[in-house]
């Protein structure tokens, strides 16, 4: 008489069995199915009681659950209703917890109540860039992030002047924030095995840097629009600098105390933010 199969116990697993879950490439879904990795993550957040966490990209409900039995309230965001009774079953016996049905990149952050003060999450690789910068110039209130992103992201993220993964996501972010590759993510702890590495990143915002100008973020990006051309030409061609000539730009470069013809990625990101007031941005 043959044996019926045993249940898987972790969590993700268990879930994707039970509710015929799978997983979808187009999203970027990769459920985190190796709850070891949960207290490094805990860790690195600094989780305490009192805490408002937002989670983006919620899968099967292995984080919110760790998050909900240690903070204060729990807002977790998902876009896939085929997750829904999965992801209803991590939460159900959690209170503090309020799923939010939708897209990350268009919610209403403004609206989450409570507000949260930190964001957790293993983002979905096609927005994890977008989804931390969203976050941080629209959710004032949040201190500190912690994601499993991508290494390609978090190192661009991080990375200083004058490397090739210096861009524009490194200038928003160290503007706003202190920004650190934490730990390199075994390929293993998730399903379906990605095809990339991953790491955990780690952002705490600067105290008393007020929040990023819309004009300020147009040179940032403008700057960047033309890798290959010179910083005063790849603002005259993407329009960055509105009402600024390259001969202002060039003599504004060297008051900075660069070449009149350097590229983006030689300027720091407070380099920026001077170029930004010098030009009267």
């Amino acid at each position: 008489m043959s044996e019926e199969p045993v249940a898987p116990t972790q969590p993700s697993l268990r879930r994707m069995r039970s509710f015929g879950v799978r997983p979808d490439r187009d999203l970027g879904q990769n459920f985190l199915i190796d709850s070891n990795i949960l207290g490094v993550i805990g860790r690195a957040a600094e989780l305490a009681a009192a805490d408002v966490v937002l989670e983006i990209g919620g899968g099967l409900g292995v984080l919110t659950e760790y998050l909900a039995e240690r903070v204060a309230h729990v807002h977790v965001v998902e876009i896939d209703e085929r997750l829904r009774d999965a992801l209803l079953d991590a939460t159900a016996a959690h209170s503090n917890v309020t799923v939010h049905w939708a897209d990350a990149m268009t919610l209403a952050l403004q609206t989450l109540d409570p507000p949260p003060g930190k964001v957790v999450a293993n983002l979905p690789y096609g927005i994890a860039a977008g989804a931390l910068l969203r976050t941080i110039e629209e959710l004032a209130g949040v201190q500190l992030w912690v994601a499993m992103v991508q290494r390609e992201v978090g190192e661009r993220l991080a990375a200083g002047p004058g490397g090739g993964a210096y861009g524009t996501p490194s200038v928003l972010a160290q503007l706003s924030c202190e920004v650190e590759v934490l730990r390199a993510i075994p390929r293993s702890v998730f399903l379906p095995v990605p095809n990339v590495d991953s790491v955990l990143v780690g952002l705490r915002r600067r105290g008393g840097q007020p929040l990023l100008s819309a004009a300020l973020r147009g040179l940032i990006s403008g700057g960047f629009a033309h890798r290959r051309k010179t910083l005063a030409g790849s603002l005259g061609l993407s329009g960055g600098a509105p009402g600024s000539s390259r001969e202002n730009i060039r003599a504004a470069l060297q008051r900075l105390g660069h070449p009149p013809d350097a590229r983006a990625e030689r300027l720091s990101p407070e380099d920026f933010r001077e170029l930004a007031r010098m030009l009267e941005l």
